[in-house]
């Protein structure tokens, strides 16, 4: 039986109640237009795993207290954000199914919320004091502008390689996870020594999430997202990058071609797809996706057992597992 989040949440199921009613406080403004688009945003709440990454490493590493809430709310405010933002850049219509901020009250609003979100974030964490918080959270909304940033760089050559993908999704998607549980710790008042290998546990789950992401586009059905969506949008992945590592010229020519020119087309995609599959490149991004998942898990061996321990190896889990 597949594991169900309600489950996972259980030694944290009254913080994380608690949390939801301060950050929809935190949320409130004056302005009228803005509280709309506030009450808008939370509304459209996705799973919460990131605010359960930080309580869970707080109680792994310490003790949940007040820091460990504003901690949360933090990474979800900046986070938020970020997707605002993203959601301009990319020019789409729906996030998490629901219309944009951007498709519903256009581009400028949409760019000033997320600056709104980026300043609440910050004044609660100056108002509290929380520079260790802020200092890691600032820290992952740079390398995540900076890992999109090449990402779009390097998409326009189709000139990424091994090293450089992982480089590109250790700073857009594992940084953020990685700040998660860095912030839990610190919160909880764990050492320095604590905090960062909760960082490096964090950012190997968030490499796996990433490379199980990837995988959902070689999919037999349409799970998560359309089948074939990053071909469609040139993202290079590492099904893709390790199957023309192996192959001979002509065909890494042939590839390259159908991924810059004719990603709109359906026939060309599933040459694409069947590509990747006859050359080993979804095996092999399960196995590298695997070893990430076992180096998170080995980064929490040396911590004593507990409720919270048990429901973040399955929060862990459940990354790996997920269908979308």
């Amino acid at each position: 039986m597949p594991l169900r989040l309600d489950d996972i949440k259980i030694p944290i199921a009254r913080e994380m109640e608690e949390f939801e009613q301060k950050f929809r406080a935190s949320m409130k403004t004056r302005v009228l237009l803005l509280d709309k688009i506030m009450g808008y945003i939370v509304k459209r709440k996705g799973k919460q795993m990131r605010p359960m990454f930080v309580f869970l490493s707080a109680g792994v590493s310490g003790t949940i207290n007040d820091s460990t809430y504003r901690g949360a709310s933090l990474i979800e405010l900046l986070h938020t954000a970020t997707l605002v933002h993203d959601d301009v850049v990319d020019e789409a219509n729906y996030r998490r199914g629901f219309f944009s901020v951007n498709a519903l009250w256009k581009n400028k609003i949409a760019v000033l919320v997320g600056d709104f979100l980026l300043s609440r974030g910050m004044i609660l964490s100056l108002e509290n004091k929380d520079f260790n918080l802020l200092s890691i959270v600032t820290e992952a909304v740079r390398e995540m502008s900076e890992g999109e940033l090449l990402q779009m760089e390097k998409s326009r050559r189709l000139d990424i390689n091994e090293a450089v993908y992982y480089d590109i999704i250790r700073q857009k998607t594992a940084s953020l996870i990685a700040s998660c549980c860095a912030v839990g710790a610190s919160s909880s008042g764990a050492p320095d020594d604590v905090v960062k290998r909760m960082h490096r546990f964090g950012e190997n789950i968030g490499m796996a999430f990433q490379i199980k992401d990837d995988l959902f586009d070689y999919g037999e059905d349409e799970i998560g997202k359309p089948l074939g969506i990053d071909i469609k949008e040139k993202k290079m992945t590492l099904p893709l990058i390790h199957a023309l590592s192996k192959a001979d010229w002509l065909t890494k020519r042939r590839i390259i071609g159908i991924v810059k020119n004719d990603g709109d087309k359906p026939k060309k995609v599933k040459e694409v797809i069947a590509f990747v599959k006859k050359s080993g490149g979804i095996d092999y991004a399960q196995q590298v996706m695997d070893r990430y998942h076992q180096d998170a898990l080995n980064l929490l061996k040396d911590f004593p057992e507990s409720p919270y321990k048990t429901s973040l190896i399955q929060l862990v889990q459940f990354t790996i597992d997920r269908s979308n």
